[in-house]
């Protein structure tokens, strides 16, 4: 039997790309969707000692009575540590408890700074946008208290801009030595961006975003035509192993059989 799957979706690439970045023994805080997808996949596969925190409040569940539909639903709850509310949620990441948050945004800059607010001008345009975005949510304190972020996006160019619009969730700001120490932020920063194209890390130094690896079909030359803005490019960017057989069987069949994120159509 074939050890690589030759089936997958873009969603449920990024599904595995996520697990495979989630380490053992993590706190994990956790957003609706391919968030909540990509732990479960990396607690069934090398994780089974990570720790999902639910912004609703619930830390800790078991997630074997299927996916909850969003951050508040009753799913998140069982078999929790505990369940305290939002405010013991967030009061986690705050205290230095969280390793890892997952987030998102529609548009996003070399040094990892979110927008999921507004399109347009700002201030000028803010009260009539060009276009309104859902918001923060906690996306802004999870980017800003987690210890390291990972980012999930749609990968193409009018999304990866040398200057967004406005800033929801931070990154490293202006890329300065300490920007978000000075800022005040207690996290350390964006750790990854996984899209449906590549995996993206940010330079020790300079702060920007810098190629790790190409997603099956992709090249170098095809990721950097997609973003808005110059990549770093190192030496050794290598190609992301396809999703195995076995992960696809968990995602298709035990996680998601619904299948109610994983065949949901990405918004190009």
């Amino acid at each position: 039997m074939a050890k690589y799957s030759e089936d997958f979706t873009p969603q449920e690439m990024i599904v595995v790309a996520g697990s495979r970045t989630l380490i053992d023994n993590k706190v994990v805080f956790a957003g609706t969707g391919l968030p909540m997808v990509a732990i479960t996949l990396a607690q069934l596969t090398h994780g089974p000692g990570i720790v999902p925190v639910f912004e609703a409040g619930a830390v800790g569940p078991e997630l074997s009575r299927g996916l909850p539909l969003s951050v508040g639903g009753s799913r998140t709850t069982y078999k929790a540590n505990y369940l305290l509310g939002l405010n013991s949620a967030f009061e986690l990441t705050q205290r230095g408890f969280c390793d890892f948050g997952f987030i998102g945004g529609a548009e996003i800059d070399p040094y990892g700074n979110l927008n999921s607010t507004m399109m347009g001008s700002f201030p000028d345009s803010y009260q009539k946008p060009k276009t309104r975005l859902p918001g923060s949510g906690g996306a802004s304190d999870m980017a800003c208290s987690c210890e390291r972020t990972i980012i999930i996006m749609v990968h193409e160019p009018r999304r990866f801009n040398e200057k967004i619009d406005y800033i929801t969730s931070p990154g490293y700001l202006d890329g300065s030595p300490n920007a978000r120490w000075r800022a005040g932020l207690v996290g350390q920063g964006p750790y990854r961006v996984i899209t449906t194209k590549a995996i993206m890390g940010f330079d020790d130094e300079t702060k920007r975003m810098k190629l790790i690896a190409t997603l099956p079909g992709e090249t170098v030359k095809s990721v950097q035509e997609a973003t808005g803005f110059e990549l770093i490019i190192p030496d050794d960017v290598y190609a992301f192993e396809p999703p195995t057989v076995e992960e696809i069987r968990l995602i298709r069949e035990k996680i998601d059989p619904k299948g109610y994120f994983v065949r949901k159509k990405i918004k190009e």
